[in-house]
C-alpha cells in the first residue's frame, strides 16, 4: 500500500501486548474510505483516508 497524498499515511508497526505483556506483532492500516467528490462540477473518485476528508472540508474543497 502506497503512501496517501495530502497527509502521507502509509501502515504503521506497532504490537499487540495481552495481559501476560507478551507481544505480537500487529500492522496499523490507514482509515481507507472509497468517495466520490464533486470538484467544480466533475466527479472525481478517490481512495482516502477519514482524516484527509477531514482536512478537506476544514480547507473548503469539499462540504
Amino acid at each position: 500500500m502506497s503512501n496517501l497524498k495530502i497527509t502521507g499515511k502509509d501502515k504503521m508497526y506497532g504490537h499487540n501486548v495481552s495481559f501476560s505483556q507478551h507481544k505480537t506483532r500487529k500492522v496499523f492500516k490507514p482509515n481507507l474510505q472509497k468517495k466520490t467528490l464533486n470538484i467544480n462540477g466533475q466527479k472525481i473518485k478517490i481512495l482516502t483516508s477519514a482524516s484527509e476528508l477531514r482536512t478537506l472540508k476544514k480547507k473548503g474543497i469539499i462540504k
